[in-house]
């Protein structure tokens, strides 16, 4: 304790020994002899004023560079608490991150990266968000829905062909699907083409007088789809409405020019569960289909996806999440999701970019001819 209290007192001083002279309140000079008195000190700008004495002890002249070094190690270890506290620079190159860091391993090589593109900027679109692609359905996902307003387009429309009123589990079965399909598949009302456009037709007209000219966004849908604009994500949408209804519509919200895709009823032969819309889209798109992400709010859109070997994204705006759990994400808002989620999800080996691993082929024995071919004789 008091070896620490003289190494203190004489930081930044020459040592008290010998010859040195200091001022006191008196401008006498007093020598100050082979022992002193180690004392409190107080500095106030060049003087020095002392408190109460301290025991006396000698310091011998050979003890000098001694208390120097004390008074040196006690600063270093006075200031390497703070040392330890500061976080180093290199403290984040230091984090394991399961990458090798090796000159000439990093940075690891983008996958997305394709050097047969001669144009530099569609290169680096592709490693940045352009390797992706994204399907939107239009109901329940972009704008609000109303899933009544389908079922009694139905409903009326039965009471005038004079067909039963389709059961509930009927209705439940044709969500998604196109009219003509629903009609003549399901409600077996008709197998005569022109009849089957007619009554598809007029339940259109029939649903669009329900719902009017009125459509507003999901909530969140907007600021989404106005993110991946932003960082050039191509986009298309998929509807089993007729195109002059979807466009229509899509004036009305006046998001015209979002969608690179508009595939419609006109475009398809067969609505959902069927994959036909989501691999058509990707061929529009020019992308394989495991780069694709479908956003949908049934089951049928989370069916229809994975049979087109795409990611699914379930919106619960009309089933609650626990019905929707056959997607790969499910999401109440899309504004809970960003691009670096897209990007995760979408980020799976593929025939595309070649997965770095030999393919292994099943090697199949030949049958070994151990017993020769022999005659039986009938007797």
């Amino acid at each position: 304790m008091v070896e620490s209290i003289a190494a203190t007192s004489l930081l930044g001083h020459r040592p008290i020994y010998g010859s040195y002279h200091f001022n006191d309140v008196p401008n006498k000079r007093k020598p100050v002899a082979d022992h002193c008195r180690l004392t409190f000190t107080k500095f106030i700008g060049r003087k020095v004023s002392f408190s109460a004495f301290s025991p006396r002890f000698s310091v011998e002249k050979p003890l000098v560079s001694m208390v120097k070094a004390q008074a040196m190690e006690l600063t270093k270890e006075a200031y390497s608490y703070r040392e330890e506290e500061r976080i180093p620079r290199d403290f984040w190159r230091k984090i394991d991150t399961g990458v090798d860091s090796r000159p000439g391993l990093w940075p690891p090589e983008n996958k997305a990266d394709n050097p047969a593109l001669n144009n530099p900027l569609l290169r680096q679109e592709r490693m940045g968000s352009g390797w992706l692609g994204v399907i939107f359905e239009w109901e329940g996902v972009i704008v609000e829905d109303n899933p009544d307003l389908e079922k009694q387009a139905w409903l009326v429309l039965a009471q005038e062909e004079g067909k039963s009123p389709p059961p509930a589990f009927m209705l439940r079965r044709i969500e998604g699907m196109k009219n003509e399909q629903a009609i003549g598949e399901v409600l077996c009302w008709s197998r005569d083409p022109s009849e089957l456009k007619r009554m598809a037709s007029r339940k259109e007209e029939i649903y669009q007088a329900l719902h009017g000219p009125i459509y507003r966004f999901r909530s969140g849908s907007q600021a989404f789809v106005n993110v991946l604009v932003h960082h050039k994500v191509p986009m298309a949408l998929v509807s089993t409405r007729p195109r002059k209804s979807l466009e229509r519509a899509i004036g009305v919200i006046g998001i015209e020019g979002v969608f690179s895709v508009i595939v419609a009823a006109e475009d398809v032969y067969r609505g959902k569960p069927d994959p036909e819309m989501f691999v058509y889209v990707a061929q529009l798109l020019q992308f394989i289909p495991e780069r694709c992400i479908v956003f949908g709010n049934s089951n049928q859109t989370v069916e229809a996806a994975h049979d087109a070997r795409m990611k699914c994204v379930a919106v619960a705006s009309k089933h609650p999440v626990y019905e929707l759990g056959a997607a790969d994400l499910v999401v109440r808002r899309l504004d809970e999701l960003s691009v670096v989620d897209l990007k995760n999800l979408a980020a799976v080996e593929s025939p595309e970019f070649g997965s770095g691993e030999p393919e292994l082929e099943m090697e199949v024995e030949a049958e070994d001819d151990r017993y020769p071919p022999s005659s039986v004789g009938v007797w």
